[in-house]
């Protein structure tokens, strides 16, 4: 899967996506019905981590008919697969870039396009396992979620600024 603030072909991305999950599945001997492939695809329409009643919206719009617990039950089931993963600030769901590698997520949000990618990086982990260790807390997992102004937003401030600046 792609970086959400890179540069991509998008519909590469989700099919990629969409792809491996079906994969998954098969080889976890989980059923991926036609609802949960529908609501995985829309929280992999774009980067943007989407709620459960946006979804649910998006649903309506289709041939099936969903209820909040139907699309509640079908987001823990991604969730339990590994297939996606929950922001909690903003009690929305994005997709995972690393499925069938259990794993908590860090992601870096945009506050300007509110676009989300995942960060895999061992020093976050290394730090919040050493000060959990430090406390002797058993840790049974973690969602870092850092929030600022992803590449394009920044190169679009700052064009707006030099912008301005001419007049």
């Amino acid at each position: 899967m792609e970086k959400a603030f890179s540069q991509h072909n998008h519909h590469h991305c989700q099919a990629s996506a969409v792809e491996q999950a079906r994969s998954l599945c098969e080889k976890e001997g989980v059923r991926f019905t036609k609802l949960r492939e529908q609501v995985f695809e829309l929280i992999w329409q774009s980067h943007k981590p989407i709620t459960a009643y946006q979804l649910l919206d998006q649903i309506k719009d289709s041939d099936f008919s969903a209820t909040p617990p139907t699309v509640y039950r079908t987001l823990d089931f991604l969730l339990e697969q590994g297939l996606i993963h929950r922001i909690n600030s903003l009690n929305a769901f994005i997709g995972c870039c690393h499925p069938g590698d259990r794993h908590t997520g860090t992601f870096i949000i945009c506050e300007e396009c509110e676009q989300a990618e995942e960060v895999n990086n061992r020093d976050i982990r290394n730090v919040i396992k050493s000060v959990s260790d430090a406390h002797h807390f058993e840790m049974k997992s973690y969602v870092t979620e850092i929030y600022g102004i992803c590449p394009q937003c920044q190169s679009t401030a700052s064009e707006h600024t030099s912008e301005g600046n001419h007049a």
